[in-house]
């Protein structure tokens, strides 16, 4: 039962934990897709990253995606290999597992569709000068990127903001999961400590609030790798129509929680309950 704001926070942070992914299991996972990538390929190393190893990844489970980085031995390198490498990837992980229910890539890895949850494998070749090279074969580029870096700047900024700043990114997401999912996981992320860097988060309706305010106009001048890497991370967003899009529905949660922390203030607890509802559907709970 939540019939204050505090509590209806606490449950929607609740709410959007995830229950039932061990470790044990994550790590088994790793070890079976890096036993099916070294049968046809030459694989350097594979490590975790993604939001599960940023301890942002939010419920449901089923829908989650446990991320696997796998370096790759430089003689697969091509500067316009991008596809073809995915593709590789792709063949030798379908003679492993022939019975899942999917295996299939997009612009940046391959998925593999378990019952339990899906598995993103990235190929990467390490970079001269640190970090990893990704593909990205709609653009037909290489990422530079360095997923074990943004995992020590996360766990820095979420001590910074005394540890309230991992909550406030999973809220964040699902409000984006509730509302078109324009934004990507880990550009929304960056999306967030960028506009909350020079402020500390209090509670979290103030900083959820804060975010939106700040990033209606962070969202149109680029988002940027936390790690110091080239690049705007939101340069999928390539018309003024797509941002725009993004823009709206930020300014529409920022009006919404406006409202909710005016009604609060007015003693109408119930009326909150609905506009912070609006934001984040049935993530949050209903009034008493």
């Amino acid at each position: 039962m939540a019939r204050t704001i505090t509590q209806g926070f606490e449950q929607l942070r609740q709410n959007l934990e995830i229950t039932g992914l061990q470790s044990e299991t994550v790590s088994t996972r790793q070890q079976s897709v890096r036993s099916a990538l070294d049968d046809g390929l030459t694989v350097l190393e594979t490590f975790l990253t993604g939001s599960y190893r940023r301890s942002t990844m939010i419920a449901p489970l089923k829908e989650a995606d446990v991320d696997i980085v796998a370096v790759m031995d430089p003689s697969y390198y091509q500067w316009d290999g991008q596809a073809s490498l995915l593709d590789k990837v792709k063949r030798v992980l379908l003679k492993s597992y022939p019975t899942t229910p999917k295996i299939s890539r997009d612009g940046q890895a391959v998925t593999i569709t378990f019952t339990d949850f899906c598995v993103d494998v990235v190929p990467a070749f390490n970079r001269t000068g640190g970090g990893y090279l990704i593909p990205d074969s709609i653009q037909k580029r290489w990422i530079e990127t360095d997923p074990k870096r943004h995992v020590e700047i996360w766990t820095e900024a979420n001590k910074k903001h005394g540890f309230k700043l991992v909550p406030v990114i999973k809220m964040v997401k699902a409000w984006n999961k509730m509302h078109s999912a324009l934004l990507r996981s880990f550009s929304l992320e960056a999306l967030i400590l960028q506009s909350i860097s020079n402020v500390t988060i209090s509670d979290y309706p103030s900083g959820v609030r804060y975010f939106f305010d700040k990033a209606r106009t962070q969202i149109r001048s680029g988002v940027y790798d936390p790690a110091g890497y080239g690049g705007n991370v939101v340069s999928y967003l390539d018309t003024y129509e797509k941002v725009n899009q993004v823009v709206t529905r930020l300014e529409s949660a920022y009006q919404r929680a406006i409202d909710a922390e005016g009604h609060e203030q007015r003693g109408r607890t119930d009326l909150a309950f609905d506009k912070w509802r609006m934001i984040f559907g049935d993530y949050f709970p209903a009034y008493g």
